[in-house]
């Protein structure tokens, strides 16, 4: 009777330890959510390229500011598409959300650290 016990315990103890591992592995990243507002990158990017487009006399400065620009348009759906990968979540647009989770993490911030920092 008591090996028959012994047996159960350990059953219950291994079960219980890979469903624990189950979790943290597979269920909960799934159930994490990245949010991006792209447009809000958008438009801080469109004020800098305007500032500097205005504030430069030049036909260097202008240049400059293009190269900038196109610099950025390669930039961005490179780091979108690492975003997922990153995290390990799913990554969606921030007005395809109508509220926020425990679980719904804010990803803007990284997003344009990521792109200024290439």
């Amino acid at each position: 009777m008591r090996p028959a016990l012994i047996n159960a315990a350990m059953s219950a103890a291994l079960a219980s330890a890979l469903l624990f591992a189950y979790h943290l592995v597979v269920i909960r990243p799934a159930q994490r959510i990245g949010v991006v507002d792209v447009g809000e990158v958008y438009r801080l990017k469109e004020a800098e390229f305007a500032q500097a487009l205005t504030k430069g006399a030049g036909d260097e400065d202008r240049g400059r500011a293009l190269a900038s620009a196109r610099l950025f348009a390669q930039r961005l759906p490179v780091a979108l598409e690492e975003l997922p990968r990153e995290c390990g979540c799913l990554v969606v647009l921030k007005t395809a959300i109508a509220g926020s989770t425990p679980n719904t993490v804010d990803l803007t911030g990284y997003l344009k650290a990521k792109v200024d920092a290439k």
